[in-house]
C-alpha cells in the first residue's frame, strides 16, 4: 500500500501524541502524512467551524515542524467519526489515533469508536498513548499462525526494517483444562505444544530468510497470550497483533485480550487486519 499515513486530530494530548508518532513514521518509511479532523454536527447557534479548523491548523504546523521532505496534507471533515475514518483508511497505508481525545473521540479504544475503527478499517491501526522519549530497539508482534498475524508480522517487519531495530516474534500458547482424572490428555497436550512450538520456530526462521536484512528473534511461551505480549512490550518501541486470529490471540484487541493489552501498555499498539485480496 503507497497511501499516506493517516492521523486523526482532536486537539486532545493523546492525539498530538499519534502526530507526532505518525509524522515520524511517514519520514522513516518516504510516505506521506495525511491529518484529519472530524468536525461533528453542531446543532444551530453554536460556534461554526472556526474551532476545527484552528485544531487542524495547529496539528498541521507540529507536523511540518517535525518532519523532512514529507508531504503533509489536511483535511476537515464533518459527519460521523468512526464513518469518516473508516471511508479514509481504505485508501491510507495506516490509520493513526490517539488512545482517547475530546469530542467525537472521548472514550477511543474502551468505546465504540475506537473499537469500530481497529475493528474494522482495513490495514493497520495505530493506537498511541503518550509521547515516549524512551528508546528500547526492538518492535514486538504476537504470531498464532493465522492470517491476521501473518498481516501482522509483515506489517512488524516493515516497521522494524525502517527503525533499523530488532523484531521480536511471540507465539503463546495456554494449555485446555481438563479433567484432573484424564492423565492421558497430559501427554496430548504436552505433544499439542511441541508441534505448535515447531511450526512457530519455522515460521520465524522463513520471515528471517525472506527479510535478511531484519534481525528477528522469536520466543515460543507456554502461558496466557495476555501476559506473554505484556511482558515482551515492556520493552518494546511498538506492539503489533493481528485483528483477530485463533487460539490465545482469538479477536485480540476487539475482546477481553486487547482491553488488558491496552490497560497495561503504554507502547503504541498496531492492530492489522488483511486487507481485501491481500492488498
Amino acid at each position: 500500500m503507497t497511501g499516506p499515513v493517516l492521523v486523526a486530530v482532536d486537539g486532545s494530548a493523546p492525539a498530538a501524541a499519534a502526530v507526532e508518532w505518525a509524522a515520524a513514521d511517514a519520514q522513516l518509511r518516504g510516505l506521506a502524512l495525511r491529518l484529519v479532523h472530524v468536525c461533528e454536527r453542531r446543532p444551530p447557534g453554536q460556534d461554526g467551524l472556526e474551532p476545527c479548523e484552528e485544531t487542524l491548523d495547529v496539528a498541521r504546523d507540529r507536523a511540518l515542524a517535525l518532519t523532512r521532505d514529507v508531504e503533509v496534507e489536511a483535511a476537515l471533515l464533518t459527519g460521523d467519526v468512526v464513518e469518516a475514518l473508516l471511508a479514509e483508511s481504505v485508501t491510507a497505508d495506516s490509520v493513526v489515533l490517539g488512545s482517547r481525545g475530546l469530542g467525537g473521540f472521548a472514550g477511543m479504544l474502551l468505546g465504540s469508536v475506537g473499537m469500530g475503527v481497529a475493528g474494522h478499517a482495513p490495514g493497520p491501526v495505530v493506537i498511541v498513548r503518550e509521547t515516549s522519549v524512551v528508546r528500547h530497539g526492538r518492535v514486538v508482534v504476537g504470531d498464532d499462525g493465522s492470517e491476521q498475524a501473518a498481516a501482522a508480522v509483515a506489517y512488524a517487519i516493515e516497521q522494524a526494517r525502517a527503525r533499523s531495530v530488532t523484531l521480536h516474534v511471540v507465539c503463546a500458547w495456554q494449555s485446555p483444562v481438563y479433567s484432573p482424572y484424564a492423565a492421558a490428555y497430559d501427554t496430548l497436550a504436552q505433544e499439542g505444544y511441541e508441534y505448535l512450538t515447531q511450526a512457530a520456530a519455522e515460521r520465524a526462521a522463513a520471515w528471517r530468510e525472506s527479510a535478511p536484512d531484519v534481525r528477528i528473534t522469536d520466543a515460543q511461551v507456554h502461558g496466557h497470550p495476555v501476559h506473554a505480549l505484556i511482558e515482551a512490550g515492556r520493552a518494546a518501541d511498538l506492539v503489533v497483533v493481528g485483528s483477530r486470529g485463533r487460539g490465545g490471540f482469538a479477536s485480540a484487541l476487539l475482546g477481553s485480550v486487547g482491553h488488558a493489552v491496552l490497560h497495561r501498555l503504554t507502547c503504541p499498539v498496531a492492530v492489522v487486519r488483511p486487507r481485501p485480496g491481500g492488498e
